[in-house]
């Protein structure tokens, strides 16, 4: 519980951080698109260098938007989120660096435009096979395996440039739609062994914000927190997404992407795929210089 109230004080420092007072703009009966997209590639090449080195190329491509529509009493927001980046050199051959699939949609109906009642549905995947490297004999990893749904009912409060929601009646399924993956022993992802579903029951709790914090430097952050109501309950699953996006002119661009995420039924193996050890706390940073387009 105490690193749950860790990361939710990090997070909420966040939103404040970021915080300026604007003014509603009324948008009803209009879709709203926002969001960034981009591409970052890096290059290093050796000639005759005497300090060593190998020649490398990598890059990744990105979005992260939303689209929002508000009728009347009823708000629709989806959002998504895609990444996917690879590296190659001469030693190494091609490794994927970022592979990530997020959708989410929500619908809420409110009386004073803060509160509303919301049901939310949502989805977390990947691309591809994904590999412990340097092995890669065994992958660990791939299309839907694993894919995490959440379904709930709850309340958000929600301002022009973030929101928060709660939900006291959630349900969590995990997917491994892989019948290697769902066949090693221990299991994968939190699913039994020989088994490719698990459902859990719970509380939730969503974060985003979307926020221009100084000129031509975008925010846009989002963190789920899940408990079981079982045998495990106050053991919070974690998962949090920053992308920093600043424009450098009117062609360049840098960005910073990180992800911190923790399942305690995420279990860690081995290169062999054998388990290993408890559950970890995983963290991801990809920082990147490319071109970038604002929506």
């Amino acid at each position: 519980m105490k690193k749950f109230f860790l990361i939710v004080t990090l997070f909420v420092t966040t939103l404040c951080a970021a915080a300026q007072d604007k003014t509603e703009e009324d948008v009803d009966g209009k879709w709203i698109l926002d969001g960034v997209t981009g591409l970052n590639i890096s290059q290093t090449s050796f000639s005759n260098w005497s300090g060593g080195g190998e020649n490398s190329l990598a890059g990744n491509i990105y979005l992260n938007g939303s689209l929002k529509r508000k009728s009347g009493n009823w708000l629709w927001v989806n959002t998504l989120a895609l990444d996917y980046g690879l590296t190659k050199n001469k030693s190494d051959g091609m490794r994927k660096t970022n592979d990530k699939i997020d959708l989410s949609t929500q619908l809420g109906y409110s009386t004073d435009n803060k509160w509303f009642y919301t049901a939310m549905a949502d989805l977390k995947t990947q691309f591809y096979k994904g590999y412990d490297y340097p092995n890669k004999d065994n992958y660990i990893s791939k299309f839907f395996a694993p894919a995490y749904v959440n379904v709930s009912l709850g309340m958000e409060y929600r301002k022009d440039w973030f929101s928060v929601y709660l939900s006291p009646a959630a349900g969590k399924m995990t997917f491994v739609e892989d019948s290697y993956l769902s066949n090693r022993p221990g299991g994968s992802f939190g699913v039994d062994e020989g088994d490719r579903f698990k459902a859990e029951l719970g509380a939730y709790l969503k974060g985003r914000l979307e926020r221009t914090i100084m000129e031509n430097v975008k925010v846009i952050s989002t963190a789920d927190f899940f408990t079981a109501y079982d045998d495990s309950f106050g053991n919070v699953d974690i998962n949090w997404d920053v992308m920093i996006s600043m424009k450098i002119n009117k062609f360049l661009s840098a960005s910073l992407n990180t992800t911190l995420k923790y399942d305690d039924d995420v279990k860690t193996y081995d290169s062999a795929g054998n388990w290993k050890s408890g559950a970890k706390v995983q963290f991801k940073e990809v920082l990147g210089i490319g071109l970038a387009y604002n929506f």
